[in-house]
C-alpha cells in the first residue's frame, strides 16, 4: 500500500473505494476492438434493415409472374439453415480453443466451419442458377430484383467470412495465438454469428413467410 494511500485511509477514505480507484486506466484492447467491431456490424445491421424493408414492400410486385410459394424449395432452405447453424456453433468451438491457445483443435474447428460455409453457399448458388435457368433471375419482376439483392448480398458477407477465416488459420499457424492474432478471431466470431442472425430474419421473413403466403 502506497503512503498516499494510507495517508487518505487516516483521513476516513474508504479503502474499498480507494482500492478500485487505483485499479482505473484504460479498457484492455480486446475489448475496445470488440466494441468497435460491434459498431461495424450495426451498421451492417442497418444496411440490412434497407434490404428487408425494400423486400416487404416488393414482395407483391411479381409482374404476373411466379411468387415465393412457386419458386422456393424449403426442403433446400432447411439445409441451408441447419449447415450455417452447424457453423456457428464450431465457430464458437474455435473461440473456446483459441482462448485455451489449442492449436490443433482451433484448426480443426475452423476447417469445418469453413466446410459448412461452403456448403451452404453452394446450395444458395444451386438455387441461384436454377432460378436464373428458369427466366426467373432479378429483371423479371421487383419481387425477384429484391430478393436476390437481399440474400445474395448475406451470401456475399459469407463468403468474405470464409476468406477472413482462412486468413486466421494461417496466421495462427504462421504467428501463434498473439495478441493482436486473438484480437482479430474474436471478431470473426462476432460477424460470423452475426451472419446466422441475419440469416435466421431471411430464412423466417423471405422462405417461411414467403411459402405461407
Amino acid at each position: 500500500m502506497s503512503v498516499t494511500t494510507v495517508e487518505a485511509i487516516g483521513a476516513g477514505a474508504d479503502p474499498h473505494h480507494l482500492r478500485a480507484t487505483e485499479h482505473e486506466g484504460p479498457a484492455p484492447k480486446r475489448i475496445v476492438t470488440g466494441f468497435g467491431f460491434w459498431i461495424f456490424l450495426l451498421s451492417d445491421i442497418v444496411m440490412f434493415s434497407c434490404f428487408f424493408a425494400s423486400y416487404s414492400v416488393l414482395v407483391g410486385q411479381t409482374a404476373d409472374g411466379p411468387g415465393a410459394a412457386e419458386l422456393f424449395d424449403q426442403r433446400n432452405v432447411a439445409i441451408e439453415t441447419i449447415l450455417l447453424l452447424l457453423s456457428s456453433f464450431t465457430c464458437g468451438m474455435a473461440s473456446i480453443a483459441a482462448d485455451m491457445r489449442n492449436a490443433l483443435w482451433f484448426q480443426i474447428a475452423m476447417a469445418v466451419t469453413a466446410v459448412l460455409g461452403a456448403g451452404f453457399l453452394v446450395l444458395e448458388a444451386r438455387e441461384f442458377i436454377d432460378l436464373v435457368g428458369r427466366g426467373d433471375g432479378p429483371s423479371r419482376s421487383a419481387f425477384l430484383s429484391a430478393f436476390f439483392t437481399l440474400v445474395g448480398c448475406h451470401g456475399m458477407h459469407v463468403s468474405a467470412g470464409i476468406l477472413w477465416l482462412l486468413t486466421m488459420m494461417a496466421q495462427v499457424v504462421a504467428k501463434g495465438f498473439r495478441a493482436d492474432i486473438q484480437r482479430r478471431i474474436l471478431c470473426f466470431a462476432l460477424f460470423w454469428h452475426a451472419l446466422d442472425i441475419i440469416w435466421v430474419a431471411v430464412f423466417s421473413v423471405v422462405y417461411l413467410m414467403g411459402t405461407a403466403a
